[in-house]
């Protein structure tokens, strides 16, 4: 799988999440790296890979979350499965059952990009 940049004509392949965070327009490559940052600040110590040609985090070389970037929003994928709180917080962001689309006409709420990191870590 590939994945088409906003402002480009087709697929682009990266080797590292700079490249990849490089490859969008400048106002939202801000945006993709407080969502890196949110999440490692919530899973202390993991790591980093492209994966599906997306941004991964992982721990111990597992693959934790993905989260990509798309004209109009950025997306978070698996899911996990939460407590009443949670669920009732990431329902206005579920585009699926396991993606979460946050759009980037809106603050991205990184309490919750943190507690979705932070809930699929611990289930490992």
């Amino acid at each position: 799988m590939t994945t088409e940049r906003p402002d480009s004509s087709g697929p682009e392949r990266f080797e590292t999440i700079d490249q990849y965070i490089a490859s969008f327009p400048i106002d939202v490559q801000p945006v993709l790296e407080s969502i890196r940052q949110s999440i490692h600040e919530a899973v202390p110590g993991a790591g980093e890979t492209i994966s599906y040609q997306m941004p991964t985090i992982t721990v111990n070389g597992k693959s934790v979350v993905h989260f990509a970037g798309w004209k109009h929003h950025i997306s978070m994928y698996p899911l996990p499965e939460g407590d009443a709180e949670f669920e009732k917080a990431i329902d206005p962001y579920r585009s699926a059952k396991a993606t979460a689309k946050f759009p980037l006409n809106k603050p991205i709420p990184l309490d919750l990009v943190a507690r979705i990191a932070e809930l699929l870590a611990a289930r490992d």
